[in-house]
Protein backbone atom coordinates (compact mmCIF):
# COMPACT_ATOMS: atom_id res chain seq x y z
CA UNK A 1 0.00 0.00 0.00
CA UNK A 2 1.27 3.56 -0.08
CA UNK A 3 1.84 5.01 2.87
CA UNK A 4 0.92 8.84 3.46
CA UNK A 5 2.68 10.15 6.47
CA UNK A 6 4.88 7.21 6.45
CA UNK A 7 6.97 8.32 3.75
CA UNK A 8 8.95 10.97 5.42
CA UNK A 9 10.08 9.47 8.66
CA UNK A 10 9.69 6.24 8.11
CA UNK A 11 7.34 5.32 10.82
CA UNK A 12 3.56 4.22 9.90
CA UNK A 13 0.95 6.06 11.87
CA UNK A 14 -1.48 3.41 13.32
CA UNK A 15 -4.94 3.86 15.18
CA UNK A 16 -5.99 1.45 17.00
CA UNK A 17 -9.33 1.24 18.54
CA UNK A 18 -11.11 -0.50 21.68
CA UNK A 19 -13.59 1.46 22.58
CA UNK A 20 -15.38 -1.08 24.72
CA UNK A 21 -15.65 -2.00 28.64
CA UNK A 22 -12.25 -1.95 30.41
CA UNK A 23 -11.49 -6.03 30.60
CA UNK A 24 -11.63 -5.77 26.60
CA UNK A 25 -9.61 -3.21 26.71
CA UNK A 26 -6.77 -4.51 28.85
CA UNK A 27 -6.64 -7.77 26.80
CA UNK A 28 -6.18 -5.34 23.56
CA UNK A 29 -2.07 -4.41 25.49
CA UNK A 30 -0.72 -7.73 24.15
CA UNK A 31 -1.44 -6.33 20.37
CA UNK A 32 -0.42 -3.12 21.22
CA UNK A 33 2.70 -4.61 22.48
CA UNK A 34 3.51 -6.07 19.34
CA UNK A 35 2.69 -3.23 17.47
CA UNK A 36 5.38 -1.26 19.12
CA UNK A 37 7.73 -4.37 18.98
CA UNK A 38 8.06 -3.55 15.22
CA UNK A 39 11.30 -2.65 13.96
CA UNK A 40 9.36 0.44 11.91
CA UNK A 41 8.38 1.98 15.45
CA UNK A 42 5.25 2.84 14.36
CA UNK A 43 3.40 5.76 16.24
CA UNK A 44 0.16 4.08 17.77
CA UNK A 45 -2.77 6.43 18.94
CA UNK A 46 -5.34 4.78 20.46
CA UNK A 47 -8.94 5.40 20.08
CA UNK A 48 -10.89 4.67 23.89
CA UNK A 49 -14.07 6.05 25.91
CA UNK A 50 -13.28 8.76 28.22
CA UNK A 51 -13.63 5.93 30.89
CA UNK A 52 -11.00 4.01 30.45
CA UNK A 53 -8.43 7.15 28.94
CA UNK A 54 -6.57 7.12 32.14
CA UNK A 55 -5.27 3.75 31.39
CA UNK A 56 -4.75 4.23 28.13
CA UNK A 57 -2.35 7.13 29.29
CA UNK A 58 -0.87 4.92 31.29
CA UNK A 59 0.22 2.03 28.45
CA UNK A 60 3.86 1.89 27.53
CA UNK A 61 2.35 0.90 23.99
CA UNK A 62 0.31 3.80 23.25
CA UNK A 63 1.67 6.95 21.75
CA UNK A 64 -1.52 8.81 22.09
CA UNK A 65 -5.29 8.74 23.41
CA UNK A 66 -8.18 9.94 21.36
CA UNK A 67 -11.27 9.68 23.20
CA UNK A 68 -14.29 8.44 21.75
CA UNK A 69 -17.39 10.71 22.76
CA UNK A 70 -19.34 7.64 21.94
CA UNK A 71 -22.75 6.95 19.58
CA UNK A 72 -25.08 9.35 21.54
CA UNK A 73 -22.14 12.28 20.86
CA UNK A 74 -24.81 13.67 18.07
CA UNK A 75 -23.49 14.97 14.73
CA UNK A 76 -21.44 17.91 16.12
CA UNK A 77 -19.52 15.07 18.30
CA UNK A 78 -19.00 12.77 15.70
CA UNK A 79 -17.91 15.47 13.17
CA UNK A 80 -15.49 17.11 15.62
CA UNK A 81 -13.73 13.11 15.84
CA UNK A 82 -13.65 12.81 11.86
CA UNK A 83 -11.79 16.38 11.98
CA UNK A 84 -9.57 14.96 14.36
CA UNK A 85 -8.53 11.99 12.30
CA UNK A 86 -8.47 13.62 8.81
CA UNK A 87 -5.95 15.84 10.42
CA UNK A 88 -3.81 13.20 12.15
CA UNK A 89 -3.24 11.55 8.40
CA UNK A 90 -3.01 7.92 9.82
CA UNK A 91 -1.89 5.15 7.87
CA UNK A 92 -3.45 2.47 8.85
CA UNK A 93 -6.95 1.71 11.33
CA UNK A 94 -6.89 -1.08 13.47
CA UNK A 95 -10.58 -1.81 14.69
CA UNK A 96 -10.18 -5.31 17.55
CA UNK A 97 -13.97 -4.59 17.94
CA UNK A 98 -15.88 -3.52 15.60
CA UNK A 99 -19.28 -1.45 15.03
CA UNK A 100 -20.79 0.39 12.32
CA UNK A 101 -20.08 3.62 13.51
CA UNK A 102 -16.14 2.86 13.73
CA UNK A 103 -16.22 1.39 10.68
CA UNK A 104 -17.70 4.54 8.44
CA UNK A 105 -15.48 6.82 10.51
CA UNK A 106 -12.12 5.04 9.27
CA UNK A 107 -13.68 5.13 5.76
CA UNK A 108 -14.93 8.33 6.10
CA UNK A 109 -11.49 9.84 7.54
CA UNK A 110 -9.62 8.44 4.30
CA UNK A 111 -7.57 6.02 6.15
CA UNK A 112 -6.37 3.68 3.42
CA UNK A 113 -5.82 0.39 5.30
CA UNK A 114 -8.64 -0.80 7.43
CA UNK A 115 -8.56 -3.94 9.56
CA UNK A 116 -10.96 -5.15 11.25
CA UNK A 117 -12.52 -8.87 11.83
CA UNK A 118 -14.87 -10.03 9.45
CA UNK A 119 -18.34 -9.86 11.49
CA UNK A 120 -21.32 -8.44 11.11
CA UNK A 121 -22.43 -6.02 7.91
CA UNK A 122 -19.58 -3.52 9.90
CA UNK A 123 -16.79 -5.63 7.88
CA UNK A 124 -18.37 -3.38 5.05
CA UNK A 125 -16.83 -0.52 5.92
CA UNK A 126 -13.23 -2.14 6.21
CA UNK A 127 -10.85 -2.84 3.07
CA UNK A 128 -8.98 -5.87 5.12
CA UNK A 129 -10.60 -8.54 6.94
CA UNK A 130 -9.75 -11.35 9.09
CA UNK A 131 -11.88 -14.11 9.72
CA UNK A 132 -12.01 -15.28 13.25
CA UNK A 133 -15.42 -16.52 14.12
CA UNK A 134 -14.82 -15.38 18.40
CA UNK A 135 -17.90 -16.86 19.10
CA UNK A 136 -16.74 -20.17 19.58
CA UNK A 137 -14.81 -19.17 22.41
CA UNK A 138 -11.24 -21.27 21.11
CA UNK A 139 -8.57 -18.86 21.90
CA UNK A 140 -8.25 -16.60 24.37
CA UNK A 141 -9.37 -12.71 23.54
CA UNK A 142 -5.91 -11.39 23.78
CA UNK A 143 -4.69 -14.12 21.57
CA UNK A 144 -7.60 -12.85 18.73
CA UNK A 145 -6.36 -9.20 19.31
CA UNK A 146 -2.61 -10.30 19.47
CA UNK A 147 -3.34 -11.95 15.68
CA UNK A 148 -5.15 -8.97 14.23
CA UNK A 149 -2.30 -6.62 15.18
CA UNK A 150 0.34 -8.92 13.01
CA UNK A 151 -2.03 -9.38 9.96
CA UNK A 152 -1.96 -5.68 10.46
CA UNK A 153 1.81 -5.49 10.21
CA UNK A 154 2.21 -8.03 7.36
CA UNK A 155 -0.29 -5.56 5.74
CA UNK A 156 2.12 -3.13 6.04
CA UNK A 157 5.02 -5.16 4.75
CA UNK A 158 6.49 -5.00 8.09
CA UNK A 159 8.73 -7.77 9.77
CA UNK A 160 5.85 -9.37 12.70
CA UNK A 161 8.29 -8.99 15.84
CA UNK A 162 8.02 -12.09 18.07
CA UNK A 163 5.76 -12.21 20.65
CA UNK A 164 6.03 -10.25 23.41
CA UNK A 165 5.44 -11.62 26.68
CA UNK A 166 3.70 -10.87 30.34
CA UNK A 167 3.85 -8.70 31.87
CA UNK A 168 2.07 -6.39 29.32
CA UNK A 169 2.03 -3.27 31.77
CA UNK A 170 5.53 -3.64 32.76
CA UNK A 171 6.23 -1.01 35.69
CA UNK A 172 8.84 0.82 36.93
CA UNK A 173 11.14 -0.98 39.48
CA UNK A 174 10.09 -0.30 42.95
CA UNK A 175 6.04 0.62 42.10
CA UNK A 176 4.98 -2.59 43.85
CA UNK A 177 7.09 -2.14 46.58
CA UNK A 178 5.85 1.74 46.64
CA UNK A 179 1.90 0.54 46.20
CA UNK A 180 2.51 -1.90 48.75
CA UNK A 181 4.08 0.37 51.82
CA UNK A 182 1.36 3.09 50.77
CA UNK A 183 -1.58 0.15 51.35
CA UNK A 184 0.28 -0.81 54.61
CA UNK A 185 0.55 2.86 55.89
CA UNK A 186 -2.94 3.52 55.15
CA UNK A 187 -4.63 -0.12 56.22
CA UNK A 188 -2.00 -0.68 59.08
CA UNK A 189 -1.23 -4.34 57.40
CA UNK A 190 1.70 -6.56 57.80
CA UNK A 191 3.79 -6.37 55.09
CA UNK A 192 5.58 -9.79 56.04
CA UNK A 193 1.99 -11.65 55.21
CA UNK A 194 0.54 -12.67 51.58
CA UNK A 195 -2.03 -10.39 50.69
CA UNK A 196 -4.89 -11.44 48.84
CA UNK A 197 -7.28 -9.28 46.90
CA UNK A 198 -10.87 -9.89 46.75
CA UNK A 199 -12.99 -7.94 44.33
CA UNK A 200 -16.58 -9.44 44.20
CA UNK A 201 -18.45 -6.99 42.25
CA UNK A 202 -18.79 -6.98 38.71
CA UNK A 203 -19.95 -3.90 37.70
CA UNK A 204 -22.74 -5.69 35.80
CA UNK A 205 -20.76 -7.07 32.76
CA UNK A 206 -20.46 -10.61 33.81
CA UNK A 207 -22.33 -13.32 35.75
CA UNK A 208 -20.31 -13.76 39.28
CA UNK A 209 -20.17 -15.59 42.61
CA UNK A 210 -22.85 -14.00 45.09
CA UNK A 211 -21.34 -12.41 47.75
CA UNK A 212 -22.26 -15.45 50.48
CA UNK A 213 -20.58 -17.96 48.09
CA UNK A 214 -17.57 -15.37 48.32
CA UNK A 215 -17.10 -15.26 51.87
CA UNK A 216 -17.55 -19.27 51.98
CA UNK A 217 -14.95 -18.95 49.61
CA UNK A 218 -12.52 -16.87 52.15
CA UNK A 219 -13.28 -18.91 55.25
CA UNK A 220 -12.81 -22.23 53.37
CA UNK A 221 -8.86 -20.96 51.80
CA UNK A 222 -8.44 -19.77 55.45
CA UNK A 223 -9.33 -23.63 57.38
CA UNK A 224 -7.06 -24.89 53.88
CA UNK A 225 -4.29 -22.58 55.02
CA UNK A 226 -4.57 -23.58 58.91
CA UNK A 227 -4.24 -27.08 58.03
CA UNK A 228 -1.23 -26.77 56.10
CA UNK A 229 -0.01 -24.36 59.01
CA UNK A 230 0.73 -21.52 57.25
CA UNK A 231 0.15 -17.90 57.91
CA UNK A 232 -3.49 -16.70 57.52
CA UNK A 233 -3.16 -14.04 54.80
CA UNK A 234 -4.38 -10.60 54.72
CA UNK A 235 -7.64 -10.00 52.70
CA UNK A 236 -8.58 -6.70 51.32
CA UNK A 237 -11.54 -6.48 49.58
CA UNK A 238 -11.84 -3.89 46.54
CA UNK A 239 -15.17 -2.48 44.84
CA UNK A 240 -16.54 -0.64 41.77
CA UNK A 241 -18.69 2.36 42.00
CA UNK A 242 -22.49 1.72 43.45
CA UNK A 243 -20.34 -1.45 45.01
CA UNK A 244 -19.87 -0.11 48.75
CA UNK A 245 -23.32 -1.51 50.29
CA UNK A 246 -21.97 -5.19 48.75
CA UNK A 247 -18.87 -4.87 50.77
CA UNK A 248 -20.28 -3.88 53.47
CA UNK A 249 -22.11 -6.53 53.77
CA UNK A 250 -19.02 -9.17 52.65
CA UNK A 251 -16.76 -7.13 55.48
CA UNK A 252 -19.77 -8.02 57.94
CA UNK A 253 -20.36 -11.79 56.82
CA UNK A 254 -16.05 -12.66 57.04
CA UNK A 255 -16.23 -10.50 60.89
CA UNK A 256 -19.12 -13.05 62.35
CA UNK A 257 -16.78 -15.60 61.33
CA UNK A 258 -13.65 -13.74 63.00
CA UNK A 259 -11.79 -13.28 59.36
CA UNK A 260 -11.14 -9.29 59.67
CA UNK A 261 -11.09 -8.02 55.35
CA UNK A 262 -9.59 -4.81 54.88
CA UNK A 263 -11.23 -2.60 52.14
CA UNK A 264 -9.01 -0.58 49.85
CA UNK A 265 -9.37 2.90 50.46
CA UNK A 266 -10.27 5.34 47.37
CA UNK A 267 -8.40 6.06 45.10
CA UNK A 268 -7.55 9.10 42.68
CA UNK A 269 -9.38 7.49 39.42
CA UNK A 270 -9.47 4.49 37.51
CA UNK A 271 -4.99 4.51 36.86
CA UNK A 272 -4.69 4.97 40.83
CA UNK A 273 -6.92 1.89 41.88
CA UNK A 274 -5.28 0.02 38.88
CA UNK A 275 -1.66 0.48 40.48
CA UNK A 276 -2.79 -0.04 43.30
CA UNK A 277 -3.81 -3.99 42.38
CA UNK A 278 0.05 -4.50 41.63
CA UNK A 279 0.33 -4.67 45.46
CA UNK A 280 -1.73 -8.19 45.55
CA UNK A 281 -0.23 -11.90 46.20
CA UNK A 282 -3.27 -12.78 44.35
CA UNK A 283 -6.45 -11.12 42.85
CA UNK A 284 -9.97 -12.90 42.85
CA UNK A 285 -13.06 -11.84 41.01
CA UNK A 286 -15.21 -12.83 38.78
CA UNK A 287 -14.55 -11.72 35.11
CA UNK A 288 -14.18 -8.35 35.15
CA UNK A 289 -12.15 -5.52 34.51
CA UNK A 290 -10.17 -5.52 37.24
CA UNK A 291 -9.38 -9.12 36.86
CA UNK A 292 -7.92 -8.12 34.22
CA UNK A 293 -5.71 -5.24 34.87
CA UNK A 294 -4.34 -7.77 37.61
CA UNK A 295 -3.50 -9.91 34.63
CA UNK A 296 -1.75 -7.51 32.70
CA UNK A 297 0.25 -6.74 35.29
CA UNK A 298 1.22 -10.16 35.74
CA UNK A 299 -0.29 -10.84 39.05
CA UNK A 300 -1.47 -14.14 39.97
CA UNK A 301 -4.96 -14.13 39.24
CA UNK A 302 -7.98 -16.79 40.85
CA UNK A 303 -10.91 -15.99 37.95
CA UNK A 304 -14.83 -17.58 38.20
CA UNK A 305 -16.53 -17.64 34.86
CA UNK A 306 -19.82 -18.76 33.98
CA UNK A 307 -20.85 -21.60 31.48
CA UNK A 308 -21.78 -19.27 28.72
CA UNK A 309 -19.64 -20.18 25.35
CA UNK A 310 -18.86 -16.62 24.68
CA UNK A 311 -17.59 -16.30 28.02
CA UNK A 312 -15.69 -19.64 28.99
CA UNK A 313 -12.27 -19.12 30.92
CA UNK A 314 -10.43 -20.03 27.64
CA UNK A 315 -12.05 -17.01 25.69
CA UNK A 316 -11.56 -14.59 28.29
CA UNK A 317 -8.69 -15.81 29.71
CA UNK A 318 -6.31 -12.88 32.03
CA UNK A 319 -3.25 -12.24 29.88
CA UNK A 320 -0.83 -12.99 32.94
CA UNK A 321 1.83 -15.94 32.64
CA UNK A 322 0.49 -19.64 32.84
CA UNK A 323 1.64 -20.07 36.18
CA UNK A 324 0.05 -16.85 37.23
CA UNK A 325 -3.83 -18.20 36.60
CA UNK A 326 -6.37 -20.23 38.36
CA UNK A 327 -9.81 -20.09 36.46
CA UNK A 328 -13.09 -21.74 37.85
CA UNK A 329 -15.99 -22.05 36.18
CA UNK A 330 -19.79 -24.55 36.82
CA UNK A 331 -18.91 -28.53 35.53
CA UNK A 332 -20.22 -29.54 32.16
CA UNK A 333 -24.34 -29.62 32.01
CA UNK A 334 -24.57 -26.98 34.64
CA UNK A 335 -26.98 -23.94 33.12
CA UNK A 336 -25.27 -20.75 32.08
CA UNK A 337 -25.78 -18.37 34.86
CA UNK A 338 -25.66 -21.43 37.56
CA UNK A 339 -22.63 -20.27 39.62
CA UNK A 340 -23.84 -21.73 42.43
CA UNK A 341 -22.79 -25.39 40.88
CA UNK A 342 -18.81 -24.57 40.96
CA UNK A 343 -17.28 -26.65 44.07
CA UNK A 344 -15.99 -23.67 46.54
CA UNK A 345 -14.30 -26.51 48.37
CA UNK A 346 -12.46 -27.75 45.28
CA UNK A 347 -11.51 -23.74 44.10
CA UNK A 348 -10.30 -22.72 47.75
CA UNK A 349 -8.11 -26.09 47.43
CA UNK A 350 -6.53 -25.12 44.66
CA UNK A 351 -6.00 -21.62 45.93
CA UNK A 352 -4.67 -22.65 49.33
CA UNK A 353 -2.31 -24.94 47.42
CA UNK A 354 -1.49 -21.75 44.88
CA UNK A 355 -0.32 -19.81 47.99
CA UNK A 356 1.52 -22.85 49.72
CA UNK A 357 4.17 -22.39 47.04
CA UNK A 358 4.31 -18.67 46.95
CA UNK A 359 7.88 -17.10 49.14
CA UNK A 360 7.38 -14.75 51.17
CA UNK A 361 5.78 -11.46 49.66
CA UNK A 362 8.83 -9.69 50.01
CA UNK A 363 10.38 -11.83 48.05
CA UNK A 364 7.49 -11.63 45.46
CA UNK A 365 8.40 -9.93 42.63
Amino acid sequence: MTQRSAGDSGHPRLLVVRNDKLGDFMLSWPALACLKASDAAPHVSALVPSYTAPLARQCPWIDEVLIDPGDASGREGRRELLHRLREASFDALLTLFSTPRIGRLGWQAGIPLRLAPATKWAQLFYNRRIVQRRSRSKKPEYLYNLELAEALLKELGLKVPVRPEPPYWPLPDGTRKAQRERIADELGLETSRLWLFLHPGSGGSAVNLSLERYANLVLAVEAQLAEASRHAPIWVLTAGPGEGAAIDFLRTRLLDKSVTAHLLPPRHGLDDFALSLSAADLFIAGSTGPLHIAGCLDRPTAGFYPARRSATPLRWQTCNAEAHRLAFCPPPGAGERDMDSIDIEAAAGRIADHLRHFPTCETTP
